[in-house]
């Protein structure tokens, strides 16, 4: 796997995790890379492994317009993807969908999922969160997602995951919502890290698109050829054009 350029940490900033450098990686991945897969199985199995309110996590994806779960800390995990995907509606499919963190703070209580509640209720589940993930183009390509038996310490992350993705800062909880353990904030961090990576490279693609006078996605295909032709990651080359700029 390639690990993108990021600058250092700043002083008395916590340096990255394992589940926030991968989810950084991810961003400044292209979405076709080969190792794709990789990445988004190391985020479920630091997911599941660190995160202490989380039971089980799974990666969710639509690829030749079906729905899939490519990587699972658990069987569990998949059944309850699997009965979204049955349903077709489920908070896995709506964060993959909407681009937006989807929290469930009590499922045995919810009524917009009843396949996903009657499966949950099944394996003992009581709170879900699912994240959309993004790689190099900046759109989402996956959803993260995080199932717990104890809805209580699922609630700060929720609100706190759900700080990172809200434009309207008029409706965003309070920031300083304590999380339970250090995993917690590495998964936020991460997150904050990876949206950076993302504006860094779509601000790139648009320096592209007005000196070679050519569309988006073509701007996005010349971002990386270089990346290719100079071993470099998405990431480096975007930080290489914003130094060109005056």
């Amino acid at each position: 796997m390639t690990t993108p350029h990021r600058p250092p940490a700043e002083e008395g900033q916590r340096p990255l995790g394992p589940l926030g450098r991968s989810i950084v990686t991810l961003a400044g991945t292209p979405d076709d890379a080969s190792d794709i897969d990789a990445y988004l199985a190391t985020i479920a199995k630091h997911a599941a492994g660190t995160l202490t309110p989380v039971s089980y996590a799974s990666i969710t994806v639509m690829r030749d317009s079906a729905y899939s779960t490519v990587a699972a800390s658990s069987e569990v995990a998949t059944a309850v993807d699997q009965a979204q995907y049955a349903d077709d509606r489920g908070p896995c499919l709506e964060a993959l969908t909407d681009d937006t963190p989807v929290g469930v703070d009590d499922i045995d209580t919810t009524m917009k999922w009843p396949g996903f509640r009657q499966a949950a209720a099944r394996m003992g589940l009581h709170a879900s969160l699912s994240i959309p993930l993004f790689a190099g183009s900046g759109a989402t390509i996956a959803a993260l997602n995080l199932y717990s038996h104890d809805p209580v310490t699922m609630i700060p992350l929720t609100a706190r995951v759900w700080t990172v993705f809200d434009a309207d800062p008029t409706t965003r909880p309070e920031p300083d919502v304590p999380l339970p353990d250090a995993a917690g904030e590495d998964l936020v961090t991460g997150l904050v890290e990876a949206i950076e990576v993302r504006a860094l490279i779509q601000r790139a693609i648009g320096v592209v698109m007005a000196t070679e006078r050519c569309t988006a996605p073509d701007a996005y295909l010349s971002l990386r050829v270089r990346a290719a032709e100079t071993g470099a990651s998405l990431t480096a080359v975007a930080t290489e054009l914003q130094k060109q700029l005056p």
